[in-house]
């Protein structure tokens, strides 16, 4: 399909809205209006009634955390670790986080200390070495050059592709400039490399001694997101008969604290109270699942139940219950716990398909918020289908119906920049290869002169267009999904890997559980409801 093809459709879509911002009627008994930012996006068509069973995982998936308070919780544990345990200096401590600025689908070049975006083919648009922007030539002469196109993943690059990266990513970029600006302040020996993987290990520190999650449990509403549409989610595809699973690399008690918040089990003093009621969402819950590795299927975890009231971790044959030494029977759940509702810690993909009865990996749709610990292992490795939870998305899809106007002329000033650059391009092959007497060909130097002039104009407008497009996005990085005209490689990931995506988990309940998703054609799915007439 050309571009006018393209263009023509979307015009019908924007007609169908008559101006107003764009919107779906829910499948749903009633109808209901959802909103563009709340609608369900398809990369590959995906029949729900194919779907025998639903998974979340729950960090950033079902609890989504609030940026401005977690991300700087994470961020002063990470420094404090880098301080007292790492041998970097006190002045760190007064550092402050700017939890806005980072963005999922950077790279961070751990050799050169260099901050990436790159569109879908790899080729690196915007540049920082930490906070300072590299010029055309900087980029182009470092990552441009290369015989071979660098593939721009680990060992030597590292990939912020979850929410939670964002704040090592900014730690790391101050890091940078205190090296360059004060190179003896640093820790001997402390290349880039060596104070990235410094930050990575204060950041595996801060999880290791529970501090993070010790300080958001005494207060889960300062850090999570209140969602009262989580619950009747679960009721609406429980009731639809499927089934419902969990799994997350966080233990139980925290993961009994937070489904708690969740599911609004709330003190009169707004504290939590731990009960077990939310289990009954779930058929199975997987805690401390060591994903990505879940996943593979050569994996030999071992799998143990866990008592729900005590926490203690009891032995299984794989799953099912095994009586305890001592015991000749089976160790009962607490009393007024459904049976059915399992609780596990570790084991591994092939222990979930046997406690569910799953008989095929296409059966099973995975909601999940990281890219590769999530939805790529799932994915690839399993055929499991996917959907990918990004809540940036909601006010991307905003803009891109506030600037509807603004990308036409951004539309029209690419079409006048094309035209004369091909006009330019006439006149010069024409003096290069056709026989021209002098007065014409004086004629055509002066009119490639000021056709010259005039594509500088005109290329200058539209850059300073385009710059001024994607500020309103990201004043640095600009779309989350575009890097220029070309999809970001994040959105190149989320087209390859996640069958379906949307910004929040309960989106789910504004459709019906049987809806059959479709694609859209060419564009990103969420672009084509909103492309400018």
């Amino acid at each position: 399909m050309d571009h006018s093809d393209r263009t023509m459709l979307s015009d019908k879509v924007l007609q169908s809205h008559g101006g107003e911002k764009p919107h779906i009627w829910s499948s749903l008994e009633g109808g209901s209006r959802i909103d563009i930012g709340k609608q369900i996006f398809c990369n590959r068509s995906l029949n729900m009634r194919n779907i025998v069973a639903i998974g979340f995982d729950m960090d950033y998936t079902l609890a989504q955390y609030k940026p401005e308070t977690f991300e700087s919780l994470a961020y002063e544990g990470t420094v404090r670790k880098l301080v007292y345990d790492l041998g970097y200096p006190q002045e760190l401590l007064e550092w402050t986080f700017d939890w806005k600025y980072m963005v999922r689908g950077l790279v961070l070049d751990k050799k050169r200390g260099n901050i990436l975006k790159m569109d879908r083919h790899k080729y690196v648009k915007v540049a920082y070495h930490g906070f300072r922007e590299l010029s055309k030539e900087d980029k182009v002469g470092t990552y441009g050059n290369t015989f071979i196109r660098d593939s721009f993943d680990e060992p030597d690059y590292a990939l912020i592709d979850t929410l939670f990266s964002l704040a090592e990513a900014y730690l790391f970029a101050q890091l940078v400039d205190l090296r360059d600006n004060n190179p003896g302040k640093v820790p001997e020996g402390a290349d880039y490399p060596r104070m990235y993987k410094d930050v990575r290990a204060a950041v595996d520190l801060c999880h290791r001694d529970g501090t993070l999650k010790q300080v958001v449990a005494k207060d889960p509403k300062r850090y999570i997101n209140e969602d009262t549409s989580i619950v009747p989610m679960l009721k609406m595809l429980r009731n639809s008969g499927r089934l419902t699973f969990l799994v997350t690399n966080s233990l139980w008690d925290y993961t009994n604290i937070v489904m708690n918040f969740l599911c609004a089990w709330h003190t009169l003093d707004g504290g939590i109270t731990c009960k077990f009621d939310w289990l009954q969402y779930f058929d199975v819950v997987i805690t401390g699942s060591a994903k990505p590795g879940f996943f593979l299927e050569d994996n030999r975890a071992n799998i143990f139940e866990v008592e729900p009231e005590s926490g203690m971790l009891l032995n299984t044959d794989n799953g099912t219950p095994m009586p305890q030494v001592g015991s000749t029977s089976p160790k009962m759940l607490p009393k007024g716990l459904n049976k059915r509702y399992r609780v596990f810690q570790g084991g591994s993909v092939g222990h979930l398909h046997k406690l569910l009865s799953i008989e095929s990996s296409t059966q099973v749709l995975y909601v999940g918020d990281h890219i590769y610990g999530d939805i790529l292992r799932s994915k690839k490795v399993l055929g499991w289908r996917t959907m990918l939870v990004v809540p940036e998305l909601e006010r991307e899809v905003e803009l891109l119906w506030e600037l509807r106007d603004t990308r036409k002329q951004l539309r029209l000033l690419r079409n006048e920049r094309d035209l004369v650059e091909d006009r330019v391009h006439h006149l010069k092959w024409s003096l290069k290869f056709e026989s021209l007497g002098d007065d014409e060909k004086q004629n055509m130097i002066s009119s490639l002169g000021e056709l010259e002039s005039q594509r500088d104009q005109v290329r200058l407008a539209h850059q300073q267009a385009q710059g001024d497009y994607h500020q309103k996005f990201h004043k640095i990085w600009g779309q989350l999904m575009k890097t220029g005209y070309q999809n970001s490689r994040f959105a190149h990931q989320v087209e390859r890997f996640a069958c379906l995506y949307t910004s929040q988990v309960s989106n789910l309940s504004l459709y019906s559980p049987d809806k059959c998703y479709r694609p859209s054609e060419d564009f990103m799915p969420h672009e084509f409801h909103i492309l400018p007439s």
